[in-house]
């Protein structure tokens, strides 16, 4: 198997000639193609001429500093990993760095370990962050229209796939905003001989149960005040097509068995009319919630779930997706990019641990909004965690590096919490409970 390090170029910008030799000797010998410049102008030309995956720079420089110089990577080139190098106890230049749009910081002197570890993570990030959705999307991202690479998101595409091959009645649970009617349009476009029929909608809390069987199964002209003509219902309008039944489970207990009966004879009756209808509609319900709980409780009658449980669907819930989160981050970045007419902006590290870190109770939906606002917020070439809400704003990267001495994890851990604070010495003090000579001395 290729080492995929040769595939990686880094760019260490450093007026410091020694340095620049000593990280390109070692970066070099651990399989990265490096280049090096001595000024943010000389750093410009590389970037213009080459692709870098990764720029290392050094904070103090005579004439344009490290800041002008992640300023510009940030204006010109959005999906660069940045690494700043700052002198020992400048905590306030590595802060101003992160805030500017670095991934990460090394306070020199650093070992040869720190120095391959952060750039092994800055790598990491950066083939997360740019994702090429072309290649790495599965063909079911295509047919369905759904995004996933997930163990859990394969095998639903799996069912799902099983589902369009019949017309058997399908059943999808899944939390709120995990996109269960979107499964359900995929399976209805998917299918063999039903993809050019209709697909209805029906929300069964939406609709007054006075309404229920009016809606549902249609009216005839003066079958009751107000019925002016003739009405199709929903099964009539989803004839050859597929029915939507959305939130099942908050169907009123007396009229599930209406419903029942029309499923297991296949055919309807308008209200005011005793001439029966036949139908040839596929049944797909949703719901967020446990039929077998509501069965259970006599909230929801057994034999209606036994009806409509015939393939069984369950959306996993974003947080036990994996990367797929970030699949979808970049997914919805385009897209409101393009409409709000901005340039598409790079996640920073701190933008993807939030990400990662955040329990998600909205799921798929949360994350699209949560992205639409910050794009409309945020005015840099790089999104950041701070055009979050506040709840996530704390949230820390929480990886484990099961390699690191106790003491390397310490100081790591203590120089995250100052930058995560910004610098701000008295925030990160209640956040460690330590005392300011402690934290000095970490530092």
């Amino acid at each position: 198997m290729p080492d995929t390090k040769t595939k990686a170029s880094i760019l260490v910008v450093d007026d410091n000639k020694i340095t620049c030799e000593v990280i390109q000797r070692n970066l070099t010998s651990s399989g990265y193609r490096v280049f090096v410049a001595h000024s943010v102008t000389d750093a410009a030309a590389v970037l213009s001429h080459r692709h870098i995956d990764l720029l290392i720079t050094d904070y103090k420089m005579p004439a344009l500093t490290g800041l002008d110089m992640i300023k510009y990577a940030r204006d010109h080139f959005q999906d660069l990993s940045i690494i700043m190098l700052t002198g020992y106890g400048s905590i306030k230049g590595a802060v101003s760095a992160v805030k500017q749009g670095a991934d990460e910081y090394l306070t020199k002197p650093f070992t040869d370990k720190e120095l391959m570890d952060t750039v092994e993570k800055c790598i990491k990030k950066y083939k997360e962050r740019n994702i090429d959705p072309a290649v790495l999307y599965p063909d079911n991202w295509h047919r369905f229209g759904l995004i996933g690479q997930s163990r859990k998101m394969k095998a639903l595409f799996s069912t799902m796939q099983k589902a369009c091959e019949n017309d058997a009645t399908v059943l999808i649970h899944g939390e709120s905003g995990t996109g269960k009617e979107l499964v359900a349009r995929a399976i209805h476009y998917n299918h063999k001989t039903r993809s050019g029929y209709p697909f209805i909608p029906f929300n069964c809390p939406g609709v007054p149960p006075s309404l229920f069987e009016s809606e549902l199964f249609g009216h005839v002209k003066g079958s009751f005040t107000g019925a002016t003509k003739d009405t199709r219902g929903f099964f009539e309008a989803s004839e050859n097509g597929s029915l939507f039944l959305d939130e099942i489970s908050e169907l009123p207990f007396e009229l599930q068995g209406k419903l029942l009966r029309v499923l297991q004879e296949k055919e309807f009756t308008r209200v005011g009319e005793t001439r029966h209808k036949k139908m040839d509609v596929r049944i797909i319900a949703a719901t967020n919630q446990k039929l077998e709980d509501l069965v259970e409780k006599g909230l929801f009658r057994q034999d209606l779930f036994f009806r409509i449980n015939v393939i069984n669907i369950e959306i996993p819930p974003l947080r036990d997706r994996g990367n797929d989160m970030l699949l979808l981050a970049k997914h919805f970045i385009v897209k409101f990019a393009k409409q709000l007419e901005k340039k598409e902006p790079a996640l920073t590290e701190n933008a993807i641990a939030a990400l990662q870190n955040h329990a998600w109770p909205g799921n798929v939906r949360e994350l699209e909004n949560l992205i639409h606002r910050s794009l409309i917020m945020n005015e840099k070439a790089y999104l950041h965690s701070a055009v979050f809400p506040n709840a996530m704003k704390n949230t820390l990267c929480r990886e484990k590096n099961l390699t690191l001495s106790l003491d390397e994890m310490t100081r790591k851990y203590v120089r995250d919490v100052v930058a995560h604070t910004c610098g701000n010495k008295t925030k990160a003090l209640k956040i460690l409970k330590i005392d300011r000579k402690t934290l000095l001395k970490k530092l």
